[in-house]
């Protein structure tokens, strides 16, 4: 994992309950690359999403750029911050509704000292134009948006400081199949501009596989199966991972009504694979 932008080793969560929710959890991304991490709810994803953004104490190790989270001062965090954002799947509870939409993608850029409050104006107008959004827009409140169009400014103002990193927890999961398409065409198109490495969390395998060049499947709290996205979808090795991609896979005509096969001793996703709540947090 020599090299790698972020590193986790034997990652361990138990919100001291004494029990772990995630159990050596191990991964690398890249810059300029994604990681997808897929499972079912309560699989530990977001839990590990949680630790990354050092929102969640955790055991083991997590170092970004070569510096280990946890062990960061306040001030270095900050600055570790500043390379490191996140994108929410819910964009209308990560918005304040009592601030212009202009003033909270503004916020880190004033907050970082990145800009005064003349250049954040003009930063502003250009990352929501850059989003596909009216910069005459910045003067509204997040009610006057659609679910979408909040996504975005939520992008808008991951992307503000120019970070290395956005950890991207269900990000379209909330949002409607033809803004979902739109939004990954935007992160997508982010990455390339910008170079910025992605953790993609999902329960989705299609967006999983469409966003991701390399993949993670969780279940009940560790990794099953990783590597490149290609590989696992299309020559998977473990029974977990087989039983996802049976779940979702087009059935044959004549067993349509059929459900798939889950080895013994192994949680069915099925009942939790079109759900987009009670992830485990």
């Amino acid at each position: 994992m020599t090299g790698a932008l972020l590193e986790v080793d034997g990652l361990a969560i138990d919100y001291g309950t004494g029990r772990n929710i995630v159990e050596g959890v191990s991964f690398a991304i890249e810059a300029g690359r994604t990681l997808g991490i897929v499972g079912e709810s309560g699989s530990g994803k977001s839990s590990v999403a949680r630790a990354v953004l050092g929102l969640t104490p955790y055991a083991g190790s997590a170092r970004f750029d070569g510096r280990e989270l946890a062990a960061q001062s306040r001030t270095v965090w900050r600055a570790t911050r500043a390379r490191l954002q996140m994108v929410f799947q819910d964009p209308y509870s990560t918005l304040d509704p009592r601030m212009r939409v202009g003033a909270q993608i503004a916020e880190p850029l004033l907050v970082h000292g990145a800009a005064d409050a003349r250049a954040a104006r003009l930063r502003v107008g250009e990352l929501l134009e850059r989003v596909g959004l009216d910069p005459a827009m910045a003067t509204r409140y997040p009610h006057e948006f659609s679910g979408g169009q909040r996504q975005r400014i939520a992008i808008a103002r991951a992307v503000a400081l120019n970070p290395d990193l956005i950890v991207c927890d269900e990000p379209t999961s909330a949002l409607d199949v033809s803004v979902q398409s739109q939004v990954l065409d935007l992160l997508q198109d982010l990455q390339s501009e910008f170079g910025i490495a992605y953790l993609f969390i999902a329960h989705n395998l299609g967006v999983v596989r469409r966003m991701s060049h390399d993949v993670a499947v969780m279940s009940q709290g560790r990794v099953v199966e990783a590597g490149a996205v290609d590989e696992v979808f299309d020559h998977p090795t473990d029974p977990y991972t087989r039983a996802l991609l049976d779940a979702v896979l087009e059935p044959d005509p004549v067993e349509r009504h059929r459900a798939p096969s889950i080895p013994e001793g192994l949680t069915s996703p099925l009942h939790t694979l079109s759900s987009e709540e009670g992830e485990e947090r």
